[in-house]
């Protein structure tokens, strides 16, 4: 049985958090657009205003606790429940640590907190490519909501709707 531990994330971990991400862009293929830096992440997470919030795992082991895995979300609200929600923008468990429930468990994690935080939503999205997370996403109980589409505005589009 692998024995670890979820705990939020400090500033001290914006370094483990930016190779964390690092290595969830690479398996999700998409390096090409990684801007964060640990400086960036540290302003953005963890300064005047936070952005969202994230929680680290570590796994036991026998020189330490090894951090293996991320959970980064967000309160966002559903007007048609007039609730927050909780968003979760990215969860990562390094390849080598996948099955050992440790997905699983960040899940659980964030659920409960969404629970206690009195939310009516805890939803995030998934690549349509990568059906082990569907699959592991059905198996905890979530929908996958096949009439739903991401729309996103970045950039120079963004500048110019802002405009």
């Amino acid at each position: 049985m692998t024995t670890f531990t979820i705990r939020p994330a400090a500033p001290a971990d914006s370094e483990t958090l930016y190779n964390l991400i690092s290595a969830l862009a690479e398996y999700e293929k998409l390096t090409h657009l990684v801007e964060a830096t640990p400086q960036k992440l540290c302003d953005a997470l963890f300064g005047a205003h936070p952005g969202a919030e994230v929680v680290i795992l570590e796994v036991d082991t026998e020189s330490g606790k090894l951090p293996v895995g991320f959970a980064l979300f967000f309160h966002n609200f559903s007007t048609f429940l007039a609730k927050p929600g909780l968003y979760l923008e990215d969860l990562f468990v390094d390849p080598a640590w996948r099955g050992h429930g440790l997905g699983k468990a960040l899940l659980k994690h964030l659920a409960a907190l969404a629970v206690e935080r009195g939310c009516g939503r805890f939803e995030w999205s998934v690549l349509d490519w990568n059906q082990p997370s569907i699959d592991f996403y059905r198996a905890m109980g979530a929908d996958v909501m096949p009439d739903w589409r991401i729309c996103r505005v970045t950039g120079d589009a963004l500048t110019k709707l802002g405009a």
